[in-house]
């Protein structure tokens, strides 16, 4: 998969640019605070509709403007696309695949896959099970339309669930419709459970090697899937996971009403990270957690080829100058294949990398 160009209209930083980039290596250089993220960020929204460091839309609107317009063309499965995104202050954002507006998030899948790897991604293991749910989000929804759907119909149930509890003090009878909240929320939970728990075992199945190869064999990543206490087996069928999760809602209904607080459900699960028998969020050097981020990051990357066969889209975000030299070499190794995005502040430190393009940044304008 590739971005062959992008167009961008009160994106952030940027007032118009467009940009045509090569199918290998694309260098975005320039100093700090020039809009080298902000590209980055572009591409990846018009790969999921969502952004890593923006909780809203409107904040991706230049502060002074009411909308910003995204336009990229991209090349995937032998066909070119044009995918097309209007975000409005106010207003329902509106996708557009070739001229014809997006349902769903899930419609984008499979026009672009992109895997972001930012300096905050170095902390992935450290973090709360939020972020580790976040990444395996990104990914799956990429992958599997329905999944998207079920998580997004499942975020907005949970928000009226919580309404509901935090309001029930007030207005006792709002309680009447709880259990139908949390059945149609335990409906979508069953397949969120399903599909994570297999994109879990799909990383057990790929990252240790990556992380082996990187530690030079001196360290043993282990990877496990947590959810519901009453599930048995997270990658059993969502018809079979339906009743655990109910089981797990009923014995925590009360709780739920006294905290007025949603207390069971996937909104809860984590990626539990192991380095050689020990919890890596507890134990592991500032280096081992950075191993092991690079060994998710890498992961999915392979995962997202193997179910694809096509390399997602790259999207290195000046990530390489938080890493050592024995790591920035063994990224650089392994990405000789797909298109390629990293920004940095120097371009002549990735003089090593041929078959490219280099682009320099400054006050939202791209040279």
């Amino acid at each position: 998969m590739t971005v062959h160009e992008i167009a961008l209209e009160s994106f952030r930083n940027y007032a118009y640019v467009e940009a045509c980039f090569h199918p290998g290596v694309n260098v975005i250089a320039g100093d700090n605070a020039q809009g080298k993220t902000n590209l980055l960020e572009a591409i990846a929204y018009l790969s999921c509709a969502s952004s890593h460091r923006a909780r809203y839309d409107r904040e991706l609107i230049q502060h002074d403007k009411d909308h910003t317009f995204l336009k990229m063309k991209v090349d995937s499965h032998g066909r070119r696309s044009m995918l097309e995104a209007d975000l409005h202050r106010g207003a329902r954002r509106q996708l557009r695949s070739n001229g014809v507006r997006l349902k769903t998030i899930g419609e984008l899948s499979g026009y672009l896959n992109t895997v972001l790897f930012c300096p905050e991604d170095l902390y992935l293991i450290r973090e709360g099970a939020d972020a580790r749910r976040r990444f395996l989000d990104n990914c799956i929804c990429q992958l599997r339309p329905r999944y998207a759907r079920a998580l997004t119909e499942y975020k907005r149930l949970y928000q009226h669930k919580l309404r509901i509890l935090k309001d029930s003090d007030r207005n006792p009878s709002l309680l009447d419709t709880l259990d139908d909240f949390s059945m149609r929320m335990a409906q979508c939970g069953a397949l969120i459970v399903h599909y994570r728990a297999h994109f879990v075992k799909r990383l057990r199945e790929v990252a240790p090697n990556i992380h082996a190869d990187c530690s030079g064999g001196r360290e043993k990543l282990e990877l496990r899937y947590d959810t519901v206490s009453t599930v048995t087996d997270p990658e059993a069928a969502p018809k079979d996971l339906l009743p655990q999760l109910l089981a797990h809602q009923e014995k925590h209904r009360r709780a739920e009403i006294e905290t007025g607080s949603c207390l069971s459900g996937p909104h809860k699960d984590d990626l539990i990270v192991d380095i050689n028998g020990s919890c890596a969020r507890s134990y592991a050097s500032q280096g081992q957690t950075r191993t092991a981020a690079l060994a998710l990051k890498l992961a999915a990357r392979d995962i997202f080829q193997q179910d694809t066969e096509e390399w997602p889209v790259l999207l290195l975000d000046d990530v390489l100058s938080e890493l050592d030299q024995r790591r920035q070499e063994f990224v650089l190794n392994r990405i000789t294949s797909g298109q390629v995005f990293i920004t940095c502040c120097e371009e002549e430190k990735l003089a090593r990398l041929k078959d490219g393009k280099a682009f320099h940044v400054k006050d939202g304008q791209l040279i």
